[in-house]
Protein backbone atom coordinates (compact mmCIF):
# COMPACT_ATOMS: atom_id res chain seq x y z
CA UNK A 1 0.00 0.00 0.00
CA UNK A 2 1.12 3.64 -0.65
CA UNK A 3 -1.38 5.56 1.13
CA UNK A 4 -1.65 9.22 2.00
CA UNK A 5 -3.59 10.92 4.40
CA UNK A 6 -5.50 14.38 3.58
CA UNK A 7 -6.79 16.27 6.20
CA UNK A 8 -10.05 17.94 6.15
CA UNK A 9 -8.75 21.46 7.74
CA UNK A 10 -9.39 23.08 3.68
CA UNK A 11 -12.96 23.67 2.29
CA UNK A 12 -14.31 20.32 1.08
CA UNK A 13 -13.93 21.33 -2.79
CA UNK A 14 -9.85 21.76 -2.28
CA UNK A 15 -10.16 18.19 -0.50
CA UNK A 16 -11.62 16.93 -3.55
CA UNK A 17 -8.72 18.42 -5.47
CA UNK A 18 -6.06 16.87 -3.41
CA UNK A 19 -7.74 13.51 -3.71
CA UNK A 20 -7.67 13.74 -7.14
CA UNK A 21 -3.80 14.28 -7.49
CA UNK A 22 -3.50 11.96 -5.18
CA UNK A 23 -5.10 8.85 -7.31
CA UNK A 24 -3.10 11.01 -10.50
CA UNK A 25 0.12 10.25 -8.40
CA UNK A 26 0.10 6.90 -7.73
CA UNK A 27 -1.41 6.27 -4.45
CA UNK A 28 -3.33 3.44 -4.09
CA UNK A 29 -5.40 4.76 -0.82
CA UNK A 30 -6.70 8.35 0.83
CA UNK A 31 -7.19 8.39 4.20
CA UNK A 32 -9.18 11.02 5.54
CA UNK A 33 -8.41 12.10 9.15
CA UNK A 34 -10.85 12.67 11.39
CA UNK A 35 -11.13 15.25 14.62
CA UNK A 36 -14.34 17.19 15.78
CA UNK A 37 -12.39 20.68 15.29
CA UNK A 38 -12.28 19.60 11.36
CA UNK A 39 -14.61 19.13 8.60
CA UNK A 40 -16.24 15.73 8.48
CA UNK A 41 -14.22 12.92 7.12
CA UNK A 42 -17.33 10.90 5.82
CA UNK A 43 -18.49 14.26 4.04
CA UNK A 44 -15.43 14.57 2.68
CA UNK A 45 -15.30 10.58 1.72
CA UNK A 46 -18.14 10.68 -0.13
CA UNK A 47 -16.99 13.46 -2.06
CA UNK A 48 -14.22 11.39 -3.21
CA UNK A 49 -16.41 8.58 -3.78
CA UNK A 50 -17.72 10.60 -6.54
CA UNK A 51 -15.01 11.90 -7.94
CA UNK A 52 -12.56 9.35 -7.97
CA UNK A 53 -12.08 5.93 -9.77
CA UNK A 54 -9.94 3.48 -8.58
CA UNK A 55 -8.18 4.79 -4.97
CA UNK A 56 -9.53 3.13 -1.62
CA UNK A 57 -11.09 5.71 0.64
CA UNK A 58 -11.26 5.43 4.39
CA UNK A 59 -11.14 7.64 7.80
CA UNK A 60 -7.83 7.09 8.64
CA UNK A 61 -8.64 7.05 11.60
CA UNK A 62 -12.01 7.19 13.44
CA UNK A 63 -12.54 6.68 16.85
CA UNK A 64 -15.53 4.87 18.40
CA UNK A 65 -15.98 6.67 21.28
CA UNK A 66 -17.54 10.39 19.24
CA UNK A 67 -19.99 8.01 17.56
CA UNK A 68 -21.65 4.82 18.57
CA UNK A 69 -19.78 2.09 16.81
CA UNK A 70 -23.37 0.52 15.00
CA UNK A 71 -23.53 3.87 13.58
CA UNK A 72 -20.14 4.13 12.53
CA UNK A 73 -20.40 0.83 10.75
CA UNK A 74 -22.97 2.05 8.54
CA UNK A 75 -20.92 5.22 7.59
CA UNK A 76 -18.30 2.95 6.39
CA UNK A 77 -21.09 0.65 4.60
CA UNK A 78 -22.45 3.36 2.96
CA UNK A 79 -18.78 4.59 1.80
CA UNK A 80 -18.49 1.03 0.91
CA UNK A 81 -21.51 1.46 -1.89
CA UNK A 82 -20.94 5.32 -2.70
CA UNK A 83 -17.20 4.08 -3.88
CA UNK A 84 -18.52 0.60 -5.45
CA UNK A 85 -16.22 -1.64 -2.83
CA UNK A 86 -12.97 0.76 -2.55
CA UNK A 87 -13.76 1.37 1.38
CA UNK A 88 -10.83 0.94 4.00
CA UNK A 89 -11.59 1.10 7.64
CA UNK A 90 -9.29 2.70 9.83
CA UNK A 91 -10.11 2.67 13.56
CA UNK A 92 -8.70 3.86 16.53
CA UNK A 93 -8.63 4.86 20.27
CA UNK A 94 -8.70 8.84 18.90
CA UNK A 95 -6.51 11.67 19.51
CA UNK A 96 -6.06 12.63 23.61
CA UNK A 97 -5.56 16.42 22.81
CA UNK A 98 -9.04 16.56 20.79
CA UNK A 99 -11.07 13.88 22.87
CA UNK A 100 -10.20 15.80 26.27
CA UNK A 101 -12.28 18.72 24.84
CA UNK A 102 -14.85 16.15 24.71
CA UNK A 103 -14.53 14.48 27.69
CA UNK A 104 -13.58 11.37 26.46
CA UNK A 105 -10.00 10.87 26.47
CA UNK A 106 -10.47 8.61 29.83
CA UNK A 107 -12.71 5.88 27.62
CA UNK A 108 -9.73 5.57 25.36
CA UNK A 109 -8.63 1.96 25.01
CA UNK A 110 -8.18 -1.09 23.07
CA UNK A 111 -11.40 -2.98 24.23
CA UNK A 112 -13.42 -0.21 22.19
CA UNK A 113 -11.78 -0.01 19.38
CA UNK A 114 -12.17 -3.79 19.15
CA UNK A 115 -15.09 -4.24 19.82
CA UNK A 116 -16.57 -1.65 17.54
CA UNK A 117 -14.78 -3.14 14.60
CA UNK A 118 -15.60 -7.00 15.75
CA UNK A 119 -19.16 -5.88 15.50
CA UNK A 120 -18.87 -3.59 12.28
CA UNK A 121 -17.73 -6.77 10.42
CA UNK A 122 -20.91 -8.77 11.74
CA UNK A 123 -22.82 -5.79 10.63
CA UNK A 124 -21.51 -6.05 7.17
CA UNK A 125 -21.96 -9.80 6.69
CA UNK A 126 -25.28 -9.03 7.03
CA UNK A 127 -26.20 -10.43 10.73
CA UNK A 128 -28.52 -8.96 13.63
CA UNK A 129 -26.17 -8.10 16.47
CA UNK A 130 -26.70 -8.02 20.35
CA UNK A 131 -23.48 -6.98 22.27
CA UNK A 132 -23.44 -5.84 25.92
CA UNK A 133 -19.50 -4.79 26.02
CA UNK A 134 -17.91 -0.73 25.73
CA UNK A 135 -20.98 0.27 24.18
CA UNK A 136 -24.77 -1.55 24.03
CA UNK A 137 -26.38 -2.65 20.77
CA UNK A 138 -29.82 -4.53 20.69
CA UNK A 139 -30.71 -6.90 17.50
CA UNK A 140 -29.07 -3.90 15.31
CA UNK A 141 -28.36 -4.54 11.64
CA UNK A 142 -27.76 -2.65 8.17
CA UNK A 143 -30.87 -2.26 6.24
CA UNK A 144 -28.71 -2.50 2.97
CA UNK A 145 -26.34 -5.11 1.36
CA UNK A 146 -22.45 -3.84 1.58
CA UNK A 147 -20.39 -4.66 -1.60
CA UNK A 148 -17.22 -6.12 -0.78
CA UNK A 149 -14.88 -6.81 1.14
CA UNK A 150 -13.80 -3.64 4.16
CA UNK A 151 -10.20 -4.21 5.10
CA UNK A 152 -9.67 -2.78 8.67
CA UNK A 153 -6.82 -1.60 9.69
CA UNK A 154 -6.15 -0.55 13.67
CA UNK A 155 -4.60 3.06 14.15
CA UNK A 156 -2.60 2.88 17.53
CA UNK A 157 1.18 2.76 18.54
CA UNK A 158 0.96 0.86 21.65
CA UNK A 159 2.18 -2.66 22.87
CA UNK A 160 -1.13 -4.34 22.92
CA UNK A 161 -2.91 -2.50 20.47
CA UNK A 162 0.21 -3.17 17.95
CA UNK A 163 -0.57 -7.35 18.82
CA UNK A 164 -4.36 -6.71 19.32
CA UNK A 165 -4.18 -5.37 15.26
CA UNK A 166 -2.03 -8.11 14.58
CA UNK A 167 -4.25 -11.16 16.10
CA UNK A 168 -7.78 -9.46 14.54
CA UNK A 169 -7.16 -6.74 11.55
CA UNK A 170 -6.00 -6.58 8.36
CA UNK A 171 -3.24 -3.78 8.98
CA UNK A 172 -2.15 -1.96 11.75
CA UNK A 173 -1.70 1.71 10.76
CA UNK A 174 1.59 2.37 12.86
CA UNK A 175 2.06 6.21 13.79
CA UNK A 176 5.36 6.46 13.55
CA UNK A 177 8.29 8.26 11.07
CA UNK A 178 11.57 6.85 12.50
CA UNK A 179 13.13 3.61 12.00
CA UNK A 180 13.45 2.65 16.14
CA UNK A 181 9.49 3.00 16.42
CA UNK A 182 9.21 0.82 13.33
CA UNK A 183 11.82 -1.69 14.62
CA UNK A 184 9.77 -1.75 17.68
CA UNK A 185 6.20 -1.80 16.19
CA UNK A 186 7.58 -4.76 14.11
CA UNK A 187 8.81 -6.67 17.24
CA UNK A 188 5.22 -6.04 18.24
CA UNK A 189 3.22 -7.34 15.56
CA UNK A 190 5.59 -10.64 15.09
CA UNK A 191 4.23 -11.69 19.11
CA UNK A 192 0.84 -10.65 17.63
CA UNK A 193 1.04 -12.82 14.73
CA UNK A 194 1.89 -16.20 16.60
CA UNK A 195 -1.96 -15.56 17.60
CA UNK A 196 -3.21 -14.46 14.38
CA UNK A 197 -6.80 -15.71 14.06
CA UNK A 198 -7.52 -18.50 11.27
CA UNK A 199 -9.18 -17.11 8.02
CA UNK A 200 -7.29 -13.57 7.84
CA UNK A 201 -4.93 -12.84 5.10
CA UNK A 202 -1.57 -11.44 5.20
CA UNK A 203 -1.10 -8.73 7.79
CA UNK A 204 -0.12 -4.91 6.61
CA UNK A 205 2.29 -3.19 8.85
CA UNK A 206 1.63 0.18 7.40
CA UNK A 207 4.19 2.82 8.81
CA UNK A 208 1.84 6.29 9.03
CA UNK A 209 4.23 8.17 8.82
CA UNK A 210 4.57 12.38 9.31
CA UNK A 211 6.31 13.39 6.02
CA UNK A 212 6.70 17.36 5.09
CA UNK A 213 8.85 17.41 1.83
CA UNK A 214 9.81 20.27 -0.02
CA UNK A 215 12.96 21.47 -2.30
CA UNK A 216 13.31 23.61 0.66
CA UNK A 217 14.18 21.28 3.32
CA UNK A 218 14.16 23.93 5.94
CA UNK A 219 10.24 24.98 5.35
CA UNK A 220 9.56 21.40 4.76
CA UNK A 221 10.99 21.04 8.46
CA UNK A 222 9.04 24.30 9.61
CA UNK A 223 5.71 22.95 7.85
CA UNK A 224 6.17 20.03 10.42
CA UNK A 225 5.67 21.50 13.11
CA UNK A 226 1.77 21.44 13.88
CA UNK A 227 1.64 17.78 13.16
CA UNK A 228 4.53 16.77 15.61
CA UNK A 229 3.34 18.84 18.24
CA UNK A 230 -0.03 16.95 17.93
CA UNK A 231 1.78 13.47 18.12
CA UNK A 232 4.45 14.90 20.66
CA UNK A 233 1.60 16.33 22.90
CA UNK A 234 0.04 12.61 22.82
CA UNK A 235 3.25 10.29 22.83
CA UNK A 236 3.53 7.65 25.64
CA UNK A 237 6.30 8.30 27.90
CA UNK A 238 8.10 5.62 26.21
CA UNK A 239 7.92 6.66 23.10
CA UNK A 240 9.58 9.90 23.98
CA UNK A 241 12.25 8.20 26.45
CA UNK A 242 13.18 6.33 23.52
CA UNK A 243 14.08 9.63 21.28
CA UNK A 244 15.51 10.95 24.55
CA UNK A 245 13.01 13.93 24.26
CA UNK A 246 11.53 15.86 27.28
CA UNK A 247 8.22 14.49 28.60
CA UNK A 248 7.65 17.91 30.39
CA UNK A 249 8.07 19.82 27.07
CA UNK A 250 5.74 17.70 25.80
CA UNK A 251 3.07 17.51 28.39
CA UNK A 252 2.74 21.49 27.60
CA UNK A 253 2.45 21.12 24.10
CA UNK A 254 -0.53 18.76 24.90
CA UNK A 255 -2.16 20.84 27.64
CA UNK A 256 -1.42 24.24 25.32
CA UNK A 257 -3.08 21.57 22.18
CA UNK A 258 -6.05 20.73 24.59
CA UNK A 259 -6.94 24.55 25.40
CA UNK A 260 -6.91 25.59 21.61
CA UNK A 261 -3.51 27.14 21.69
CA UNK A 262 -2.07 26.05 18.75
CA UNK A 263 0.85 28.43 18.02
CA UNK A 264 2.17 28.16 21.43
CA UNK A 265 1.90 24.41 21.36
CA UNK A 266 3.91 24.64 17.67
CA UNK A 267 6.49 26.93 19.11
CA UNK A 268 7.47 24.50 21.66
CA UNK A 269 8.26 22.10 19.23
CA UNK A 270 12.30 20.72 18.97
CA UNK A 271 14.33 20.05 16.45
CA UNK A 272 14.43 17.07 17.72
CA UNK A 273 11.51 16.32 18.08
CA UNK A 274 11.04 16.80 14.51
CA UNK A 275 13.32 14.48 13.58
CA UNK A 276 11.89 11.63 16.11
CA UNK A 277 8.22 12.37 14.30
CA UNK A 278 8.48 13.24 11.28
CA UNK A 279 9.84 12.83 8.00
CA UNK A 280 10.96 16.25 7.00
CA UNK A 281 12.93 17.98 4.25
CA UNK A 282 14.17 17.66 0.67
CA UNK A 283 13.33 14.89 -1.51
CA UNK A 284 16.47 13.02 -1.61
CA UNK A 285 16.32 13.82 2.83
CA UNK A 286 12.97 11.93 2.68
CA UNK A 287 13.41 9.06 0.07
CA UNK A 288 16.35 8.38 2.67
CA UNK A 289 14.18 8.18 5.70
CA UNK A 290 11.34 6.16 3.93
CA UNK A 291 14.02 3.43 2.31
CA UNK A 292 14.69 2.70 6.55
CA UNK A 293 11.39 2.79 7.54
CA UNK A 294 10.28 0.40 5.18
CA UNK A 295 13.52 -1.92 6.28
CA UNK A 296 10.95 -2.42 8.99
CA UNK A 297 7.25 -1.58 7.60
CA UNK A 298 5.28 -3.61 4.32
CA UNK A 299 4.27 0.17 3.63
CA UNK A 300 3.92 3.40 4.43
CA UNK A 301 0.73 5.96 4.78
CA UNK A 302 2.06 9.43 3.82
CA UNK A 303 0.81 11.79 6.06
CA UNK A 304 0.36 15.60 7.69
CA UNK A 305 2.06 17.56 6.67
CA UNK A 306 2.78 16.38 3.45
CA UNK A 307 4.63 20.15 2.64
CA UNK A 308 4.71 24.18 2.58
CA UNK A 309 3.11 23.33 -0.82
CA UNK A 310 0.39 20.74 -0.79
CA UNK A 311 -0.32 19.93 -4.70
CA UNK A 312 3.42 19.63 -5.25
CA UNK A 313 4.47 17.61 -1.88
CA UNK A 314 1.87 15.00 -3.40
CA UNK A 315 4.29 14.47 -6.55
CA UNK A 316 7.27 14.65 -4.61
CA UNK A 317 6.34 12.48 -1.79
CA UNK A 318 5.36 9.80 -4.14
CA UNK A 319 8.54 10.41 -5.99
CA UNK A 320 10.88 9.71 -2.89
CA UNK A 321 8.27 6.90 -2.35
CA UNK A 322 9.48 5.28 -5.57
CA UNK A 323 13.38 5.65 -4.99
CA UNK A 324 12.84 3.93 -1.79
CA UNK A 325 11.23 0.82 -2.93
CA UNK A 326 13.34 0.36 -6.23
Amino acid sequence: MLGIELTPEHPTDRMVDLGLAAEDAGYDTVFVSSHYNNRSPFAVLSRLAAATDDVRLGPGVVNPLERHPVTLAGEVATLAEASDGRAVFGIGPGDPSTLENLGLVEERGLRPVLEAFKVAQRLWDGERVTHDGTFEATDAGLNFDVPGSIPTYVGGEGPHMCKMAAKHADGLLFNGSHPADLRWARDQVAEGLDDRLDGLGDFDLAAYASVSVAADGEAAREAARPPVAFIAGGAAPPVLARHDLDADRAADIGDHLSAGEFSAAFDLVTPAMIDAFCIAGTPDAVAARLDAVLEHADSVVIGSPLGPDLDAAIDLAAAAHDRATE
